[in-house]
């Protein structure tokens, strides 16, 4: 099947914030289509691509005319005419028309969804679905362990409580409909405790419970002892994953910690989170320092230890340039992943190159701000990662993802879907 691009579109569709966002479809000469929508994130990196927004009165400032009409306009006429199966030379052509570092002109929202849509087209060309497209001449595919959110705090959940994410990761599961199965019991087990202690508060951004903890540790301790009722040991078959989001809540060194009632400097907060990993069977932490805070950033990363995943998210914003800046100063030993923070596949590609050159760890990740679309789950299948972070076990934008997992399983094997070998993982003999 032939694969010029012949039309590009754009509309304007919702996330499940209720917000617009861009949605870009792609159409090529031998009848193949491609389609994706860009999410957004409320706890956003500094050095991220910029979503274009309208401004003014409607939808809070919100809303994305603008980046469709980008995509409509300059975006269709740099594409159209160019072999969708070329990914990076589509994706260059948009940057160039772009002209700005951070995408602020068409738009970061714009672009990406744009450069998605082309990947499925591409594939669809190839009568493929994307993750068997882009995993062409692997000889092995894994699916990815889920890491999921239960209960949401910092940006996610009106800053009840300081830490972002609370999440769990089933370790031990040999499958990944097993690992699903066992976080569902999980999170079925965290509605019940909250419930019994009149904790129940709502539900946060991805699904997680929003909670009325009086504290950060409370939630660490509800959180083992959700995975205890729901009859799994925790540490050894189900762990604890936590994004701290430090940026959201600390500039300069300094962090304010509402849920405890003080502030820390850097050396302070790191104290407090090497204590956890003492008490707590964590085996990853996300943006422990915040992104100003490089030095301090290294100085845990060394202090975790080899065992534990260090997450660099807002500190790195899938930049392979960021990436590398921070491997040479051993801060952080893992990468989170997200389309949307570099703008085009390409460069997302790039980024988690740099990653495995780095000789870190990668987790593909959802926004915040999501949708029906299911792109990230393929890229994570067919690029080889061994992680995907989603949000919650609700919600229909999440639920979504862990799906479709369940379809690539279904249709990779008999058997749910192997997970990557234990000792494959980052934290290696910590499991």
């Amino acid at each position: 099947m032939t694969a010029e691009i012949i039309a590009v579109k754009g509309r304007r569709v919702w996330d499940s914030r209720g917000r617009p966002t861009v949605e870009a479809e792609v159409h090529l000469s031998g009848g193949a289509c491609g389609r994706a929508i860009a999410p957004a994130g409320a706890s956003v990196g500094s050095g991220e691509a910029v979503d274009k927004r309208d401004g003014g009165r409607a939808f809070g400032g919100y809303d994305v005319l603008l980046a469709v009409a980008a995509v409509n306009g300059e975006i269709a006429e740099a594409l159209i005419g160019h072999d969708a199966r070329d990914q990076a030379v589509a994706d260059a052509l948009m940057i160039a028309c772009d002209g700005t570092v951070d995408k602020s002109r068409l738009g970061g929202n714009a672009m990406v969804a744009t450069s998605m849509a082309i990947a499925h087209a591409a594939a669809c060309a190839e009568n493929m679905p994307l993750w068997r497209y882009l995993a062409k001449g692997c000889d092995e595919i894994f699916l990815p362990l889920p890491e999921v959110q239960i209960f949401g705090g910092g940006a996610h959940a009106g800053r009840r409580v300081d830490v972002q994410d609370f999440m769990v990761v089933a370790v031990g599961a040999r499958t990944y409909e097993q690992s699903l199965e066992w976080t569902a019991e999980v999170y079925r087990a965290a509605g019940t405790l909250m419930s019994e202690a009149g904790l129940m508060q709502g539900v946060a951004d991805e699904g997680g419970f929003w909670p009325a903890f009086g504290s950060n540790e409370q939630a660490l301790d509800f959180l083992v002892r959700a995975i205890e009722l729901a009859g799994f040991a925790p540490g050894d078959e189900v762990a604890i994953s936590l994004d701290i989001a430090a940026s959201d809540f600390g500039r300069g060194g300094r962090y304010r910690l509402a849920a405890d009632d003080r502030e820390v400097d850097s050396d302070g907060l790191s104290e407090m989170l090497l204590s956890w990993l003492a008490r707590y069977p964590i085996i990853a932490i996300e943006d422990p320092l915040g992104e100003d805070d490089p030095e301090a950033m290294a100085r845990f990363t060394a202090a975790a230890g080899e065992g534990i995943q260090i997450v660099c998210d807002d500190f790195i914003c899938t930049s392979a340039g960021k990436i590398e800046a921070a491997a040479a100063i051993g801060a952080g030993n893992t990468a989170l992943i997200k389309p949307n923070q570099a703008g085009t596949l390409t460069e997302t590609k790039a980024a988690l190159d740099a990653a495995r050159l780095a000789g870190w760890g990668s987790i593909v990740s959802a926004r915040s701000g999501e949708t029906e679309d299911v792109t990230i789950v393929h890229l994570a299948v067919g690029w080889g990662v061994k992680q995907l972070k989603v949000g919650s076990f609700a919600r229909s934008e999440r639920m979504a993802k862990w799906n479709e997992g369940l379809r690539i399983a279904e249709a990779l094997t008999q058997g749910g879907g192997a997970l990557p070998a234990r000792q494959s993982f980052p934290w290696g003999q910590r499991l």
